[in-house]
């Protein structure tokens, strides 16, 4: 495995595009691999974490010159975002995109959750994922609903589309989403590297579905964009709060350089699809200057090398996409019946009459749980086809959850 410090830069960070290498040919939505889509939103999502951060430190910043080094590098990490944006194809709809970024969401986070070695992490990742699994299926419902778009097709057989904790459930007071941060000097470079790009997946779908949301042609699809963008806004705060509050802004420029050159370098190695793979390679070779730069900053002005930062520089095992059924159910069995408890996750039964849980449930839900979005989809797709939308490859392992004429609003919650 390659370590990017000792690799040399075969470009430097003020090399950019031009217009028509901005607008790369789309992909072909009715052949393209699942997993190429889910590719380029997580890659769009990082541009954009890097950008975000990248502002943050320079409205933080009194040094001009350091400000105009982060202004050269943010302009790079624009245009590749940009770049990465145009290979969605104009005829994708708004809803056939969600289930691509849906499936990102629980597929990356189960590769990562069954690979993690630390245990808090991991649970966090569990926690996470069966409610982004049941995202995925509320919207396959709204979409064959509203488009006549069967959703089986689109994760190609990959993902399952069934019940996961009812979204009704995941609504939490917001201290209970603040979790215990990672000493990122002690992790090892895989959890620090996971913790880093779920953030930024994360946060690329709740932006993507808060500005969606007025955009939607009906009433009931507006208010599920707007519960879930809730929900996601939920997990932005649970995987950001595990990073390390210690580190120093150029310390964080560092990790998210080295972030980049690893998940570029993953997505090279794993894509499919021979022109998106030419992007890969060749956006990594700019995140390997851009990671070169940061070494330079951080030696500048903190009067520290990598190494202090990250130990291991050697790439760890690389982030390869695949089906991950059989993990889902696994922690379906488990933990559907798990929700936040401060800083910790208990069985929702365990959580005392006053706990803050109920009282927001009451406050955004009430008691007419008809009015609750996520669930009013799925109840109006039973009364017009008699039964819900899934596809399952076996018996749905909650029983609670395996009835498709009637939806749970109970389990979780």
């Amino acid at each position: 495995m390659i370590n990017p410090f000792n690799e040399k830069p075969v470009k430097t960070i003020d090399e950019f595009y031009n217009w028509k290498e901005l607008a790369p040919k789309p992909y072909n939505k009715f052949d393209v691999d699942p997993y190429t889509k889910v590719r380029i939103i997580l890659a769009n999502g990082a541009e954009f974490e890097s950008v975000w951060f990248s502002h943050q430190f320079h409205r933080h910043a009194s040094d001009n010159e350091l400000r105009r080094e982060l202004a050269t590098l943010r302009r790079k990490e624009q245009q590749q975002q940009k770049r990465i944006a145009a290979l969605k194809p104009i005829g994708e709809g708004i809803l056939e995109h969600t289930i691509a970024y849906e499936q990102l969401a629980v597929d990356l986070t189960a590769i990562f959750a069954e690979r993690e070695s630390n245990k808090y992490v991991k649970q966090a990742m569990n926690f996470a994922l069966l409610e982004d699994f049941d995202h995925l299926y509320r919207y396959a419902d709204l979409l064959e609903m509203d488009k006549g778009v069967i959703a089986e097709k689109l994760v190609g057989g990959y993902t399952e589309l069934m019940p996961g904790r009812p979204t009704i459930s995941e609504h939490r007071y917001p201290t209970d989403d603040i979790k215990r941060h990672v000493n990122f000097k002690q992790a090892n470079s895989l959890t620090k590297l996971d913790i880093n790009i779920l953030t930024a997946a994360e946060q690329q779908t709740m932006n993507y579905y808060m500005n969606q949301a007025a955009f939607y042609q009906n009433k009931i699809g507006r208010q599920l964009y707007t519960e879930i963008g809730m929900i996601e806004e939920q997990h932005v705060s649970l995987y950001g709060g595990l990073k390390d509050t210690t580190c120093s802004w150029c310390e964080e420029l560092l990790m998210n350089e080295y972030t980049e050159c690893y998940l570029y370098y993953s997505l090279w190695q794993d894509e499919t699809e021979e022109s998106v793979k030419r992007i890969w390679e060749q956006h990594f070779n700019d995140e390997l200057a851009h990671l070169h730069k940061a070494v330079e900053l951080l030696q500048k002005y903190d009067g520290k090398v990598w190494q202090q930062v990250i130990p291991q520089g050697e790439f760890p095992e690389l982030l390869q996409f695949h089906s991950n059924i059989d993990y889902v159910r696994q922690v379906l069995a488990d933990s559907v019946n798990i929700t936040a408890k401060g800083e910790d996750y208990v069985e929702v039964s365990q959580l005392s009459p006053d706990a803050k849980f109920f009282d927001y449930q009451q406050q955004v839900n009430g008691t007419k749980v008809s009015e609750v979005a996520s669930h009013g989809v799925i109840a109006k797709y039973i009364a017009d086809n008699r039964k819900d939308y899934r596809y399952e490859t076996a018996e749905h392992p909650i029983e609670e959850l395996r009835d498709r004429k009637h939806d749970n609003t109970t389990v979780g919650r």
